[in-house]
């Protein structure tokens, strides 16, 4: 059973607080279920985008499943949700999931048998295809990179996934570019559980290292991708808040203006 979608104070915006454990069960209903669904994470990239981009939102307000994929936001449901914690005796990090979190634990999800891998350059997919064969024995795993992505490959992709029919589709092409596609094409591809897993699909095949665990119980993650990455990740740390917090203060003004009009 998938919990009630629960509203992330300061940031405006809702999510699905899961642990592990109840997010396999839930994959594995939405899957049983033999419907379109989406799992996607919330993090102050994704926030920033929702408050910013309509065709996000969309995506977003529609989806089966919004983890709390970032420390900022998991920290603030943490907060609003201190007392209920605390009377379980868990840690507001218990409900903090990367795609890295889950992924590993796919063999668990019940009847899983076919899983498409879309996404990263060609060897990155294909090592990360290897690997998820081992994490799901005896599943069907194929997958199509996604490196040099343009209308021309997302019609192949689209045909590709609709000749395989996988139930579960790990689609790893960065953010925004993947909740692009998905509210584009989500009416035309076949029913599965689409899952928004931007760079792990390099980090399954072992080609982007993986920041230390503890780093992440701290909320420090993004100093380690500052330090591999600078250029990728620089302005998401040192401008996007500030661009984020513009959003949220023009949004706490705009219905009241609304209002009085």
């Amino acid at each position: 059973m998938i919990p009630e979608h629960q509203r992330v104070p300061v940031f405006d915006v809702d999510a699905t607080p899961m642990r592990v454990d109840e997010l396999i069960e839930a994959m594995g209903g939405l899957i049983a279920a033999g419907t379109t669904a989406t799992v996607l994470g919330h993090n102050l990239h994704s926030i920033t985008l929702l408050h910013s981009r309509p065709d996000v939102r969309s995506l977003y307000e529609d989806s089966s499943i919004v983890l709390l994929d970032g420390a900022p936001a998991a920290m603030l449901w943490g907060l609003a949700h201190k007392r209920q914690l605390q009377a379980q005796g868990e840690g507001t990090m218990a409900y903090r999931l990367g795609s890295m979190d889950w992924i590993p634990e796919l063999g668990k999800v019940n009847d899983l048998k076919r899983v498409a891998v879309v996404g990263a350059g060609r060897t990155a997919n294909t090592k990360a295809v290897a690997r998820l064969r081992t994490i799901i024995p005896g599943a069907a795993v194929d997958g199509m990179p996604g490196e040099g992505w343009d209308s021309t490959l997302e019609d192949a992709v689209v045909n590709w996934l609709t000749d395989f029919r996988p139930q579960l589709v790990l689609l790893g092409l960065g953010m925004p570019l993947q909740e692009t596609v998905l509210h584009r094409r989500l009416a035309q591809l076949p029913p599965a559980l689409y899952c928004a897993v931007g760079g792990a699909i390099e980090q399954v095949a072992g080609i982007q290292k993986l920041a230390p665990r503890w780093l992440g119980r701290l909320g420090l993650e993004w100093a380690w991708r500052l330090v591999l990455h600078p250029g990728r990740v620089a302005y998401r740390v040192f401008v996007e808040p500030w661009k984020l917090a513009g959003l949220l203060i023009r949004r706490r003004f705009q219905p009241s203006k609304t209002k009085g009009k």
